[in-house]
């Protein structure tokens, strides 16, 4: 009878099993450390990325700033041209005042019935006082103010009775206070004026 050792075979069996569980071991720790490597690049380049996004949107809103606080220093000078240029206009209109007082107090004066001793004007308001021949001109001529352009109230401050002896005439002495018409109508119908001439 033949005898045959099979123990060499089992032990080599077992050691190859052993070295193949630990060759797939390997290969899947190699695997391992192979992806944990390839996903760290990709991570650590999507990182730097964004990274270089952050900066470039850094530095687009340093320069977005720059450009704001150009623009607002471009509407604050706007702000103080159109301040400068609403009081140009205003001068230009208040400069022809006087002129358009005057050309308005002959047009509305009533002639050989009543005559000016003061006419004087301040601020916001013009006093003109005078001697009519009668109360009916003194309302004749207010009535003829209040027509005009010029002002917004026309008041009777006061009128009384003056007699002058030498002539044997009963005179009215009147004082008249008229309120100026707000400065944006003057300055607008001094525009209109412009634009049609």
């Amino acid at each position: 009878m033949i005898r045959i050792n099979l123990l060499p075979y089992r032990e080599r069996r077992k050691k190859e099993i052993v070295q193949r569980q630990l060759s797939v071991f390997i290969i899947s720790l190699f695997c391992l450390v192979v992806a944990l490597i390839y996903f760290n690049t990709v991570l650590n380049g999507r990182v730097a990325r964004l990274k270089s996004s952050i900066d470039v949107t850094r530095k687009e809103i340093t320069q977005y700033n720059l450009i704001n606080k150009e623009i607002e220093e471009i509407n604050k000078k706007l702000d103080v041209l159109k301040k400068k240029t609403l009081v140009i206009e205003n001068l230009q209109a208040e400069r022809k005042k006087p002129l358009e007082l005057l050309d308005v107090m002959t047009k509305v004066i009533i002639p050989k019935r009543m005559w000016f001793t003061s006419l004087t004007s301040e601020n916001e308001t013009v006093s003109i006082s005078g001697i009519a021949l009668d109360n009916k001109t003194v309302a004749d001529f207010m009535t003829s103010l209040e027509a005009t352009n010029l002002f917004a109230s026309v008041n009777l401050k006061s009128i009384r009775q003056e007699i002058i002896k030498e002539g044997n005439l009963n005179l009215k002495r009147f004082e008249i206070v008229c309120g100026k018409a707000p400065m944006a109508e003057n300055v607008t119908g001094a525009k209109a004026k412009n634009e049609k001439a």
